[in-house]
């Protein structure tokens, strides 16, 4: 099988237990008081969640706006652990962040991660955050194996004219312009086989919609590749934008989880069931591959991909005032191809 391919057969067989609701159930009816973990539903793996001490409390947000917001919030009101991507903790300042401390944590972790968790400032910054797993955009392919087949394509795949109105892509240029390159003409291209550009509601239309492909977080389509036997997953061989998951301290607090709680991600038992759900911390590839041995062989290749794959797998860093205009006004000029017949 071509590499970078996942389906539904490579997962039979790999877990992945319990539901949002029973965990709400457990943690969020907890009466005690104490500290408190503010996250986006979705956000952070449930296993994960469950271990959790109980003195813990978990403040369910329906939005990244709001965790922001708790982040900044009057300090008695300030949760003590927030769970952001790289592009949301970095809209605000440094300051909000205080150090996140666990060195000996941050030390087990893949160099590549190092940058990440000063939020890309300079040598002489503190670590601000855990990075706890980095996703990668994918291609997500329904019905259509004869696509799959052509993978050596990677990105230009969603040019094929058979995809003509069929393809949603995300709802950042920016990120399709990081996927596709900045020539106007394929940009162009790009946009006349465009059904939506709104990833929050990608994987409804591609499911139940005319959509037959979709450019998605690799976290998550890897779940719903267990029980749809219609979806194939591609990690091309350019590569992808790929946003962080990020653990962060706001400022003027001092609770934290103990340190049992935050290394259990990094190992078993947890790290198993948290690969086979999508979630890829940033361990040296050598005990990735270690952890995802028994894995499916195209499972592995997509959550480990190869070196010079996960080379070109890159955080989009912040833009300057003067770059976003120009890649807004470049966005802009090719908006009414998608009127041209």
């Amino acid at each position: 099988m071509a590499e970078g391919h996942l389906t539904r057969r490579t997962l039979l067989g790999i877990g992945v237990g319990g539901s949002l609701a029973m965990l709400q159930g457990s943690l969020v009816g907890c009466t005690r008081q104490g500290s408190s973990l503010a996250v986006r539903r979705g956000d952070l793996p449930e296993r994960w969640l469950r271990q959790l001490p109980r003195t813990w409390q978990l403040r369910w947000l329906q939005e990244s706006t709001q965790v922001q917001q708790a982040s900044r919030a009057e300090l008695a009101k300030r949760p003590a652990l927030v769970q952001l991507s790289d592009g949301w903790a970095m809209e605000l300042p440094r300051a909000t962040w205080a150090p996140i401390g666990q060195g000996g944590l941050l030390r087990r972790l893949d160099p590549a991660a190092t940058a990440v968790s000063r939020l890309f400032g300079g040598v002489e910054q503190v670590p601000l955050a855990f990075p706890w797993s980095g996703n990668p955009w994918v291609l997500v392919l329904r019905d259509r194996g004869d696509l799959a087949r052509q993978d050596s394509l990677g990105w230009d795949l969603l040019l094929h004219p058979s995809l003509r109105g069929k393809v949603v892509l995300p709802s950042s240029p920016r990120v399709v312009m990081a996927l596709m390159g900045e020539d106007p003409e394929r940009l162009c291209r790009l946009r006349r086989q465009v059904l939506a550009q709104d990833d929050r509601h990608g994987l409804n239309l591609l499911l139940s919609g005319p959509a037959q492909a979709a450019v998605l977080p690799r976290q998550q389509v890897v779940p719903l590749l267990r029980r749809d036997p219609r979806l194939t997953v591609l990690l091309p061989h350019q590569g992808s934008p790929l946003a962080w998951s990020l653990l962060l301290r706001p400022a003027g607090i001092e609770a934290s989880p103990p340190p049992e709680w935050w290394e259990a991600i990094l190992q078993p038992p947890l790290l198993p069931g948290v690969l086979a759900a999508g979630w890829v911390p940033p361990l040296p590839p050598p005990e990735l591959a270690a952890a995802l041995q028994g894995f499916p062989t195209t499972v592995a290749q997509l959550l480990l991909p190869p070196e010079p794959v996960r080379e070109r797998c890159r955080v989009l860093p912040p833009l300057l005032p003067e770059e976003r205009r120009r890649l807004q006004e470049l966005w802009n000029s090719t908006m009414a191809c998608s009127k041209v017949s």
